[in-house]
């Protein structure tokens, strides 16, 4: 998994590009060679004083938060270290599986006293917390003793042949003064939750976070892990999705009340499940399908005046949930919030989206109900773009594929570096916002060069 986290990376831009043919080929005889490599330069787990080499994602979690978190901390760990994903994968979840198998008692910590005016939300809604330095310690531990096993013999299912990705990912902070936005590409989303049915699942992600990083940073490490574990999500995964959303929101909103956060974030996801390509999404966060070079319209942003949606058809598949009896602006005024336009179309005079993950004070106006769509993939379609309101305000989604064409030209097929241009020519076109790119090829981007036959019609 390749998350944005600025504090590992440059602060201007990030730059992902994986899983070339050429790359993953050689997987499987890396995987002995990177343990190697590993339990050489940590031939014992650091002792009890010893600094970890991650950042302990705060000071406590409560129990739904922490095989989340914990799988975070150990796909960032190792693949800082280059290890082959399918690898970093399997030792995740293998890691975090173990711990989460053992007593957590010991890990236990009292809230800290809230404030009499709070005092009540505590006895309403009781939530058991974990001490978070703790739980990484012991991880490391986990993680060291599963490496050193498998140093001996690599078990077969973390060297099945995966599916080959070829993924683009550009992010940069821009004019802004703090680098919001986080991103997911999470090919073998399977292997990081043990799920061992038939489907191949990968899973690809933008959130643009508003009012500071903390929900952008939540949703980029928990959708996906509460998706996997929805109890829907192998009969209709588009529903797994908007589960996912809303508890995602349910348990950040507590985690801000506890901790005094304020902010929020957008999001889109895409679900690459088999054959059919499930897309969730809340507020002004989009992704487009680009079919034979003919951009394929997924989705309708959020947005505080939307008053209206036309559904796309999708193929026979259950449609897009985006259309609802009373939409955006009438929705917000039925609450008895308002919309009003001041630089920009708002809720209540503040948020210029209407959904969102977070933004406590402004529930229930902006929901974190998300609306999903789905469409069977048939192999004709080129790749998928996601990306933040810092690239969508200003290239309209007609222009994607003739910027992605004109990149692939004069790079000769090559796409590793098409999420950067997309990037610097939203900035030249005078977006100050932070930008997120990422462009998931779906088939060799060498082929999107050749003539055209046989066009598929576009619903």
């Amino acid at each position: 998994m390749k998350t944005n986290d600025p504090a590992a990376a440059p602060e201007d831009a990030l730059g992902v590009a994986s899983g070339t043919p050429q790359q993953n080929s050689q997987k499987a005889e890396e995987n002995p060679s990177f343990l190697d490599v590993l339990l050489r330069d940590f031939p014992a787990p650091p002792g009890p004083e010893s600094p970890l080499p991650w950042k302990v994602p705060g000071t406590m979690l409560s129990q739904e938060e922490v095989e989340g978190e914990l799988a975070e901390l150990a796909m960032g760990f190792l693949s800082s270290r280059s290890a082959p994903p399918p690898l970093a994968a399997c030792l995740a979840h293998e890691a975090v599986s173990q711990l989460l198998q053992t007593d957590l008692s010991e890990f236990r910590k009292l809230p800290e006293q809230e404030e009499e005016e709070d005092s009540h939300e505590e006895e309403e809604a009781p939530v058991t917390l974990l001490d978070a330095a703790g739980l990484a310690r012991s991880l490391f531990d986990r993680l060291w003793e599963v490496c050193s096993q498998w140093q001996k013999q690599v078990p077969t299912a973390a060297r099945v042949p995966q599916r080959q990705w070829l993924v683009s990912v550009h992010a940069i902070r821009n004019a802004r003064r703090r680098m919001e936005d986080r991103h997911v590409c999470l090919p073998a989303f399977n292997m990081l939750f043990g799920l061992s049915d038939s489907v191949e699942r990968a899973y690809f992600a933008v959130f643009d976070g508003h009012g500071g990083v903390d929900a952008a940073r939540y949703a980029s490490v928990h959708v996906h892990a509460v998706t996997a574990h929805r109890p829907e999500l192998p009969t209709d995964p588009a529903g797994a999705l908007r589960a996912a959303f809303c508890c995602t929101d349910e348990m950040f909103l507590w985690k801000a009340r506890r901790e005094r956060l304020q902010s929020g974030t957008t999001g889109v996801c895409a679900l690459i499940a088999g054959n059919t390509l499930h897309v969730a999404w809340l507020g002004d966060s989009q992704v487009v399908l680009v079919q034979q070079g003919q951009v394929v319209k997924l989705m309708e942003p959020h947005r505080p005046e939307r008053q209206r949606g036309h559904p796309i058809g999708t193929r026979g598949l259950p449609g897009p949930r985006w259309l609802s009896p009373q939409d955006e602006k009438d929705r917000i005024e039925a609450l008895g919030g308002f919309v009003s336009h001041m630089d920009c179309w708002r809720v209540n005079g503040t948020l210029a989206v209407s959904r969102a993950i977070g933004d406590v004070f402004q529930k229930p106006y902006v929901s974190g109900e998300a609306d999903t769509a789905s469409r069977a993939l048939t192999g004709s379609e080129d790749y998928l773009l996601l990306a933040c309101d810092g690239f969508f305000d200003v290239v309209p989604h007609q222009e994607v594929a003739g910027l992605v064409r004109s990149h692939l030209v004069g790079q000769q097929g090559s796409g590793l570096r098409v999420a950067e241009e997309l990037v610097a020519a939203a900035r030249e076109r005078g977006s100050h916002d932070n930008i997120t790119v990422m462009v998931v090829f779906l088939r060799d981007p060498r082929d999107l060069l050749e003539p055209e036959t046989d066009a598929v019609p576009r619903s």
